[in-house]
Protein backbone atom coordinates (compact mmCIF):
# COMPACT_ATOMS: atom_id res chain seq x y z
CA UNK A 1 0.00 0.00 0.00
CA UNK A 2 2.77 2.44 0.96
CA UNK A 3 4.68 1.68 -2.26
CA UNK A 4 1.52 2.48 -4.23
CA UNK A 5 1.03 5.81 -2.39
CA UNK A 6 4.72 6.66 -2.87
CA UNK A 7 4.43 6.00 -6.62
CA UNK A 8 1.23 8.07 -6.85
CA UNK A 9 2.86 10.95 -5.01
CA UNK A 10 5.93 10.80 -7.27
CA UNK A 11 3.79 10.88 -10.43
CA UNK A 12 1.68 13.81 -9.18
CA UNK A 13 4.81 15.66 -8.07
CA UNK A 14 6.37 15.32 -11.52
CA UNK A 15 3.18 16.40 -13.27
CA UNK A 16 2.65 19.56 -11.18
CA UNK A 17 6.33 20.56 -11.18
CA UNK A 18 6.40 20.24 -14.99
CA UNK A 19 3.35 22.54 -15.25
CA UNK A 20 4.83 24.98 -12.74
CA UNK A 21 8.18 25.11 -14.55
CA UNK A 22 6.42 26.22 -17.77
CA UNK A 23 5.43 29.55 -16.18
CA UNK A 24 7.69 32.40 -17.24
CA UNK A 25 9.71 34.08 -14.50
CA UNK A 26 7.85 37.37 -15.00
CA UNK A 27 4.50 35.53 -14.66
CA UNK A 28 5.65 33.83 -11.47
CA UNK A 29 6.72 37.18 -10.00
CA UNK A 30 3.38 38.84 -10.85
CA UNK A 31 1.43 35.92 -9.39
CA UNK A 32 3.65 35.90 -6.30
CA UNK A 33 2.94 39.58 -5.68
CA UNK A 34 -0.81 38.96 -5.81
CA UNK A 35 -0.51 35.93 -3.50
CA UNK A 36 1.62 37.90 -1.01
CA UNK A 37 -1.04 40.62 -0.84
CA UNK A 38 -3.74 38.00 -0.26
CA UNK A 39 -1.69 36.26 2.46
CA UNK A 40 -1.41 39.48 4.42
CA UNK A 41 -5.20 39.96 4.41
CA UNK A 42 -5.72 36.77 6.45
CA UNK A 43 -6.87 37.63 10.00
CA UNK A 44 -4.54 34.88 11.25
CA UNK A 45 -1.61 36.71 9.70
CA UNK A 46 -2.68 40.03 11.23
CA UNK A 47 -2.94 38.46 14.69
CA UNK A 48 0.34 36.54 14.52
CA UNK A 49 3.49 38.06 15.95
CA UNK A 50 5.76 35.11 15.11
CA UNK A 51 5.72 33.89 11.52
CA UNK A 52 7.51 30.87 10.07
CA UNK A 53 8.29 31.20 6.36
CA UNK A 54 10.73 29.64 3.89
CA UNK A 55 12.98 30.79 1.07
CA UNK A 56 11.86 29.71 -2.38
CA UNK A 57 13.83 27.85 -5.02
CA UNK A 58 13.21 26.85 -8.62
CA UNK A 59 9.77 27.81 -9.91
CA UNK A 60 8.19 28.11 -6.45
CA UNK A 61 6.03 30.99 -5.24
CA UNK A 62 8.47 33.82 -4.55
CA UNK A 63 8.34 33.64 -0.76
CA UNK A 64 11.08 36.26 -0.35
CA UNK A 65 8.34 38.83 -1.10
CA UNK A 66 6.34 37.49 1.85
CA UNK A 67 9.43 37.49 4.10
CA UNK A 68 10.13 41.15 3.26
CA UNK A 69 6.49 42.07 3.87
CA UNK A 70 6.38 40.26 7.24
CA UNK A 71 9.55 42.08 8.35
CA UNK A 72 8.04 45.40 7.21
CA UNK A 73 4.95 44.53 9.26
CA UNK A 74 7.21 44.15 12.34
CA UNK A 75 6.65 40.40 12.65
CA UNK A 76 9.26 38.09 14.13
CA UNK A 77 10.28 36.10 11.04
CA UNK A 78 11.60 32.56 11.33
CA UNK A 79 13.33 30.62 8.57
CA UNK A 80 14.44 26.98 8.40
CA UNK A 81 17.87 25.46 7.91
CA UNK A 82 18.38 21.77 7.13
CA UNK A 83 20.33 20.13 9.96
CA UNK A 84 21.98 17.30 8.05
CA UNK A 85 23.21 15.58 11.23
CA UNK A 86 19.68 14.77 12.43
CA UNK A 87 17.93 15.26 9.05
CA UNK A 88 15.53 17.82 10.51
CA UNK A 89 14.82 21.52 10.14
CA UNK A 90 16.40 23.92 12.64
CA UNK A 91 14.54 27.23 12.91
CA UNK A 92 16.24 30.64 13.20
CA UNK A 93 15.09 34.24 13.76
CA UNK A 94 15.99 36.42 10.80
CA UNK A 95 15.70 40.21 10.60
CA UNK A 96 18.24 40.93 7.86
CA UNK A 97 17.98 38.29 5.09
CA UNK A 98 20.75 39.83 2.98
CA UNK A 99 23.28 39.56 5.83
CA UNK A 100 21.99 36.45 7.59
CA UNK A 101 21.28 34.03 4.73
CA UNK A 102 23.50 32.07 2.36
CA UNK A 103 22.93 29.15 -0.05
CA UNK A 104 22.50 25.86 1.80
CA UNK A 105 20.90 22.51 1.03
CA UNK A 106 19.88 22.27 -2.66
CA UNK A 107 20.99 25.88 -3.16
CA UNK A 108 18.12 27.21 -1.03
CA UNK A 109 18.94 30.35 0.95
CA UNK A 110 19.24 29.37 4.63
CA UNK A 111 20.07 31.13 7.91
CA UNK A 112 23.76 31.12 8.80
CA UNK A 113 23.88 29.92 12.46
CA UNK A 114 26.69 32.33 13.38
CA UNK A 115 24.64 35.31 12.18
CA UNK A 116 21.26 34.67 13.79
CA UNK A 117 19.58 33.19 16.84
CA UNK A 118 18.19 29.66 16.81
CA UNK A 119 14.63 29.32 18.07
CA UNK A 120 14.60 27.17 21.20
CA UNK A 121 10.83 26.94 21.66
CA UNK A 122 8.93 25.86 18.54
CA UNK A 123 5.68 26.67 20.32
CA UNK A 124 6.33 30.36 19.66
CA UNK A 125 5.31 29.84 16.02
CA UNK A 126 1.82 31.25 15.42
CA UNK A 127 1.60 31.31 11.62
CA UNK A 128 3.43 28.83 9.37
CA UNK A 129 3.76 29.29 5.62
CA UNK A 130 4.59 25.83 4.26
CA UNK A 131 6.19 25.02 0.91
CA UNK A 132 4.71 22.27 -1.24
CA UNK A 133 4.06 20.96 -4.71
CA UNK A 134 0.30 20.41 -4.74
CA UNK A 135 -2.76 20.95 -2.52
CA UNK A 136 -6.42 20.00 -2.50
CA UNK A 137 -9.28 22.30 -1.59
CA UNK A 138 -9.66 20.34 1.65
CA UNK A 139 -6.04 21.13 2.62
CA UNK A 140 -4.17 17.93 1.75
CA UNK A 141 -0.56 18.83 0.96
CA UNK A 142 2.01 17.15 -1.26
CA UNK A 143 5.54 18.18 -0.31
CA UNK A 144 8.83 17.47 -2.02
CA UNK A 145 9.20 14.03 -0.45
CA UNK A 146 11.68 14.68 2.36
CA UNK A 147 9.09 14.87 5.14
CA UNK A 148 10.96 17.79 6.74
CA UNK A 149 7.88 19.88 7.50
CA UNK A 150 5.76 16.96 8.72
CA UNK A 151 8.58 16.10 11.14
CA UNK A 152 8.90 19.75 12.21
CA UNK A 153 5.16 20.05 12.92
CA UNK A 154 5.22 16.76 14.86
CA UNK A 155 7.85 18.32 17.18
CA UNK A 156 5.55 21.23 18.03
CA UNK A 157 3.45 20.97 21.18
CA UNK A 158 0.76 23.17 19.63
CA UNK A 159 -0.53 23.69 16.13
CA UNK A 160 0.19 27.04 14.47
CA UNK A 161 -2.06 28.19 11.62
CA UNK A 162 -0.82 26.27 8.57
CA UNK A 163 -0.98 28.16 5.29
CA UNK A 164 0.06 27.38 1.72
CA UNK A 165 0.88 29.88 -1.00
CA UNK A 166 0.40 28.29 -4.42
CA UNK A 167 -0.23 29.05 -8.05
CA UNK A 168 -3.78 28.02 -8.98
CA UNK A 169 -2.37 25.20 -11.15
CA UNK A 170 -1.04 23.60 -7.94
CA UNK A 171 -4.58 23.07 -6.60
CA UNK A 172 -5.55 19.53 -7.64
CA UNK A 173 -8.47 17.18 -7.18
CA UNK A 174 -6.72 14.61 -5.01
CA UNK A 175 -3.43 14.13 -3.13
CA UNK A 176 -2.50 10.65 -1.81
CA UNK A 177 -2.10 10.92 1.98
CA UNK A 178 -0.30 8.93 4.66
CA UNK A 179 -0.91 9.10 8.41
CA UNK A 180 2.12 11.38 8.93
CA UNK A 181 1.03 13.94 6.33
CA UNK A 182 -0.24 17.24 7.74
CA UNK A 183 -2.93 19.29 6.04
CA UNK A 184 -3.06 23.07 5.74
CA UNK A 185 -5.92 25.31 6.85
CA UNK A 186 -5.60 27.87 4.07
CA UNK A 187 -4.48 27.67 0.44
CA UNK A 188 -3.87 31.10 -1.05
CA UNK A 189 -3.60 31.41 -4.84
CA UNK A 190 -3.64 34.31 -7.28
CA UNK A 191 -7.33 33.60 -7.91
CA UNK A 192 -8.76 32.83 -4.48
CA UNK A 193 -8.28 32.24 -0.77
CA UNK A 194 -9.41 28.70 0.02
CA UNK A 195 -10.56 28.00 3.57
CA UNK A 196 -9.88 24.26 3.86
CA UNK A 197 -12.08 21.97 5.89
CA UNK A 198 -10.50 20.81 9.16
Amino acid sequence: MTINITAQKKALRQQVLTERDVLLEVERLDISRIITERLTTLPEYSRAQVVLAYMNFGSEFNSSLFVRRALADAKTVLLPRVDKVVNELAIYRVDDPVRQLSPGAWGIMEPVPERCERLSDLNEVEFALLPGVAYTRSGARLGYGGGYYDKLLARMGHQPVLVAAAYSLQVVQDVPQESTDRSVEWVVTEREIIACKP
